[in-house]
Formats: C-alpha cells, structure tokens, sequence
C-alpha cells in the first residue's frame, strides 16, 4: 500500500473549439490563462487555473470520451508508480508515468515538488 499523498492536478478534456471554451471560462468563470501550446489563435492545448486542460480536436462529436486524463501530482513519483504497476495497470508510450488503468483510464503522474502536497491537503476548505 503507497503510504504517501496525492491530489488531483489537473485534469483534461476534448474539446471541438478551444477558442470557445477559452474565453467561456475565462470570461463567464473568471478563470486565467496558465499556460498555452503554440500561438493563441492556433493553440492546440491549454490550461486554466483550477486545474482544468482543453485538448482542440476538430473532430470530436460527442459526450462519451470527452476526458483526456487526469494528472495527478504524488509525493513519491517512483513509489506511486511501483505501486499502480502492481495493480495490473499498463505503460502507455509517452512514459513510466503516462498509465492506462485496466477499464480504459488514463492518468498522468506527477513528481511534486517538496511539501506541497502536503501543504494543499492541509488547506482549510469550507463546504456549503
């Protein structure tokens, strides 16, 4: 059992109009620009604050696939992947931490920095 923590750090979606969801989130949510792939008129990917990333792929259609992954930023990156590979989970070409769980989910690993996983579960959180 991986006795350290982990969080979710983002997680991504397909999207047909990256422009569209874009200025929907930041403009109707209020969420920032965190970072962007290429110039921002031909942006394939990008990610708003809050952990959100959109793929554009023209030719998405539907509700079902939508996800691209979900990231996930663990204290111990070798331990956490020691770990899932026992679980029957599988490589996927882009990395150790890139790994296909057994039903079809994907998941991105993460190295994180210092004590801040810590720090983030540590954060006081008010439910309404």
């Amino acid at each position: 059992m991986y006795p350290n923590k982990s969080y979710v750090e983002h997680i991504a979606f397909y999207v047909r109009d990256i422009q569209w969801h874009i200025r929907f989130f930041q403009e109707a949510l209020g969420m920032p620009m965190v970072r962007m792939e290429g110039v921002e008129e031909g942006s394939k990917q990008a990610w708003l604050l809050g952990g959100l990333q959109l793929i554009e792929d023209k030719r998405y259609a539907g509700n079902e696939g939508r996800m691209g992954h979900i990231a996930i930023m663990t204290e111990d990156l070798e331990l956490a992947l020691e770990e899932i590979y026992s679980w029957g989970c599988t490589q996927l070409p882009k990395g150790q931490n890139w790994v296909l769980l057994p039903e079809g989910l994907v998941l991105e690993l993460i190295q994180a920095k210092a004590d801040t996983v810590h720090q983030l579960l540590n954060m006081e959180v008010s439910y309404v």
